[in-house]
């Protein structure tokens, strides 16, 4: 889909950095970090919505979630992670391509009001190379 901003970053048509990449599923830093380390993991294959899912890609994607966040609690010192994925407009969902956030969560974050933006690249690179380098 040339007008899907996360298809851009796959193709690497639009700067992204990424985390892991595989056949079917590639995961990236979220631009808007409300704590440092959230990724954001999507198929390869654009599906707009949970529904677009085929069985294998649903399968990979959540394979892979569980894997970073294991990466993420490791390289965060995370006390917690949320795990969430949103369908549809009534339901906030803002890019149409099927993608689910890995948030590490610390004690008394209140994350809600820490929204944060990070358009640095060099930032968001950093982020992504401390968890390339403990991904096992």
């Amino acid at each position: 889909m040339t007008d899907c901003i996360f298809c851009k970053i796959i193709a690497k048509e639009a700067a992204g950095s990424f985390v892991y990449e595989d056949e079917q599923v590639v995961a990236f830093m979220d631009i808007r970090q409300a704590n440092p380390y959230k990724v954001l993991v999507v198929p390869r294959v654009h599906a707009p919505m949970i529904y677009d899912l085929t069985d294998e890609q649903a399968a990979a994607i959540m394979q892979v979630a569980v894997k970073l966040s294991r990466v993420i609690r490791e390289v965060s010192k995370c006390e917690g992670l949320s795990v969430f994925q949103s369908n549809g407009r009534v339901a906030n969902q803002d890019v149409f391509h099927f993608h689910l956030h890995l948030l590490p969560r610390h004690e008394n974050d209140n994350h809600a009001s820490r929204r944060n933006t990070i358009t640095d690249r060099a930032t968001l690179d950093k982020l992504a190379a401390d968890l390339r380098a403990a991904f096992h």
